[in-house]
C-alpha cells in the first residue's frame, strides 16, 4: 500500500522538527512523490548530508512502502 503525502510529511517533521515540507504527487497514484524539504538545521551541511537526514527521518521506508521520492533540500533564505 502506498504512503500518503501527509504520512511522509509527518515522518520528516518528526525527524527534522524545523522542516518545512512541500509534497507533490508526481503520477497521481500516491506512490511517486517529490518532496522539497527546507530546514535551518541544514545550514552548513553538504547536500548529501541533508538528503541522508531526510532518509533517516523516513526510517527505512524508501524502496519499500515508499516506492519513489524525488528529493530537493534547501536552507531558508
Amino acid at each position: 500500500m502506498p504512503m500518503e503525502g501527509n504520512e511522509i510529511v509527518a515522518l520528516i517533521k518528526a525527524g527534522i522538527p524545523d522542516a518545512e515540507v512541500e509534497m507533490t504527487d508526481l503520477a497521481g497514484d500516491n506512490d511517486h512523490w517529490a518532496a522539497r524539504v527546507t530546514a535551518a538545521s541544514f545550514a552548513g551541511m553538504p547536500r548529501v548530508r541533508q538528503h541522508q537526514a531526510v532518509y533517516a527521518a523516513l526510517g527505512g521506508r524508501m524502496g519499500g512502502v515508499l516506492h519513489a521520492l524525488q528529493l530537493t533540500t534547501a536552507v531558508p533564505k
